[in-house]
């Protein structure tokens, strides 16, 4: 069952043109997951079809009654009162609505929105249905809503995203509009939200950077590219296969396209200039020729490279660390003491603590009890979750000018602000444009930007993921994968923690951090094994017997992982080097200075492979340790 439908819609905002001609649609129960560079049109096409936003022409329609909710990128900024008082008044049979500025579940009319006009006869139906009140405790549960008497002032952004949600999903939408629906919630809300979207039948859009999430809940992709709408049916892995063999194909075609012009820019050449003349039909093929001929436009690669500060001997140590918020004690007597190339990610549920943990260790708090001191060469760099400050009328150059005219690369040359911003993805043209009018993407780009210039070796993200998209992420993950300091992060993205994290602090409750040895997945798996032997019955015949869980394997982190396959290459490389350099010696061609060389280097072999075997056999003892 057909319950959108959209025709040739195109929207630009100024001389900015974001996308062109776009037709889709969506059928009942399909799962769409809509991906694209920042800035690409993302966020407007949804608020297109949400009703919030106009696009220039075209137009679409939905079926007629269709339930629709839309979550906005900030949802509830401006609503006031409790949580419980914003539930009843907007949704008041089921206390419950939609995230969207809290609008409630919009009913469709039949209306066609043609040249992006609102003209669909929206109406404001309640919908009613027997286990309401049952279904909104459920979802409020599954979100971690546990008081609604909390203000809705008070809340932070994982809180806000939460109740909207809430609202959303209690109110049985058929079609849900979701822009980035896991930013801002903390792991566990992130893997229930995961499960009930993919037990639901409704028809769900999203924007998200969450690889786990879409491969998970999605299986279509929508790609924006040049203005462009790609369609890919299957999963996220399947998406990136079909990109490669339609990028291939993209550049075949261009070629062919280009030789193809050649003989029909003669023909142009030869025809006179009175356009009544030519062949009308054979000059508009030769335009579409030519457009064809420039094949896919690609944005270049963000390249991210700064000169760090050495670390020292030092690097820093929480002692005895101690914080109370509201009378709530968020930490309680927590020690840690920095060593180099440290990958810790903090996980936790929202509101435990883990922001206040990386404002102690940056200086923004000060400690209730215990120290916190860094070493003489640690210099932090603080990637905060909070939206850029910046004053009105700044433009993007001048912001980071504001910092430095020149910064310092890995290599000791040093970067013209204009030429860091351009590695950035911040051309010439755009560096000259209001902080303002960029995407929140663009914004949060611009944030590591100001980070990283300022060389640091300890580098605190708190939610580094909101709202980049998958390309720049990638790129960040190969940055941080070879940064030379210590990373602490606080991520819902668990890919990127999986990748990037060799070790967790995890926030147990009552200001107890607790430090797991592995990354996020291998204490999900852990925390799984503990819990099913916990809640196993005993046997019968032995009561007081206690069963030990079978012994797992240690999965290597990314790093380990990557190390032991360069090891492995490094040992096959050494290898075959000596048995050359043993063929020489052997062959007893050359002279005195042949043979002391083949002598030496074949020594240098020995020794190198000596120590890429001590270090083979510690990585496969690791894998093979057990939890």
């Amino acid at each position: 069952m057909n319950l959108l439908s959209a025709e040739k819609l195109s929207k630009q905002y100024g001389d900015k043109p974001l996308f062109r001609d776009l037709s889709f649609g969506l059928q009942l129960g399909q799962k769409v997951a809509l991906l694209g560079h920042n800035g690409c049109g993302k966020s407007t096409l949804l608020r297109i079809l949400a009703g919030v936003e106009k696009a220039d022409s075209g137009q679409f329609s939905m079926r007629r009654d269709l339930r629709l909710a839309y979550l906005e990128q900030e949802p509830l900024n401006r609503q006031t009162g409790s949580i419980r008082q914003w539930l009843e008044e907007t949704y008041p049979k089921t206390g419950s609505g939609v995230g969207a500025q809290g609008s409630n579940v919009r009913t469709q009319g039949s209306g066609v929105g043609a040249h992006g006009s609102n003209d669909h006869d929206r109406g404001s139906d309640i919908i009613e249905f027997d286990d309401a009140h049952e279904e909104a405790q459920r979802i409020m549960d599954g979100l971690g809503i546990t008081d609604p008497d909390l203000p809705l002032a008070g809340l932070s952004g994982g809180q806000r995203k939460r109740v909207a949600l809430a609202g959303m999903l209690s109110s049985r939408p058929e079609l849900m509009l979701l822009y980035e629906p896991t930013n801002h919630l903390d792991l566990e809300v992130v893997e229930w939200l995961e499960q009930y979207l993919r037990r639901q039948k409704c028809t769900v859009l999203l924007v998200t950077h969450d690889r786990y999430f879409m491969e998970s809940v999605c299986q279509e992709i929508y790609e924006m590219s040049d203005g462009k709408l790609y369609r890919h049916p299957g999963t996220y892995t399947q998406y990136l296969h079909n990109k490669q063999a339609r990028q291939a194909i993209e550049v075949v075609d261009a070629e062919k396209a280009r030789s193809r012009m050649r003989s029909e820019l003669e023909w142009m050449r030869r025809q006179p200039k009175a356009r009544a003349t030519k062949s009308k039909a054979r000059e508009e093929a030769f335009y579409r020729l030519q457009e064809q001929a420039k094949g896919p436009q690609r944005r270049g690669d963000m390249q991210l490279d700064v000169q760090n500060q050495r670390l020292g001997g030092k690097i820093l140590e929480m002692a005895y660390l101690r914080k109370q918020f509201g009378g709530r004690t968020l930490i309680f007597d927590f020690s840690y003491l920095f060593t180099r190339h440290d990958r810790i990610g903090v996980v936790g549920p929202n509101g435990a603590g883990k922001s206040t943990l990386l404002n102690l260790i940056a200086g923004n708090l000060r400690p209730d009890g215990g120290k916190v001191e860094k070493g003489d060469n640690t210099r932090i760099g603080y990637y905060t979750q909070h939206e850029l400050e910046y004053e009105p009328n700044q433009t993007v150059i001048g912001l980071v000018r504001d910092r430095a005219d020149y910064i310092k690369l890995s290599d000791g040359r040093e970067l013209s602000a204009s030429s860091y911003l351009n590695r950035f993805l911040f051309p010439p043209k755009q560096q000259h444009d209001l902080v303002s009018k960029l995407s929140g993407g663009e914004k949060r780009r611009l944030q590591l930007l100001l980070v990283l210039m300022e060389g640091p070796n300890l580098l605190l993200l708190d939610e580094p993921t909101n709202d980049l998209d998958l390309d720049t992420l990638q790129v960040i993950e190969e940055f941080l994968d070879e940064f030379e300091g210590c990373l602490m992060m606080v991520s819902h993205d668990r890919y990127f923690m999986d990748r990037l994290v060799d070790h967790l602090f995890v926030f147990d409750g009552e200001g107890q951090i607790s430090d797991f040895p592995g990354n996020y997945t291998e204490y999900r798996n852990h925390k799984k094994t503990t819990k099913t032997r916990l809640d196993a019955p005993p046997p019968i015949d032995s009561p007081k017997k206690t069963v030990e869980p079978p012994s797992q394997a240690r999965r290597l982190s990314y790093r380990e992982q990557k190390e032991l396959e360069q090891t492995e290459q490094l040992m096959a490389e050494l290898t075959a080097e000596m048995k050359r350099l043993d063929a020489l010696l052997s062959e007893g061609c050359g002279g005195h200075e042949d043979f002391a060389r083949w002598g030496q280097e074949r020594a240098e072999c020995a020794a190198r492979m000596e120590e890429a075997e001590m270090r083979w056999l510690e990585l496969d003892e690791l894998r093979g340790a057990t939890l």
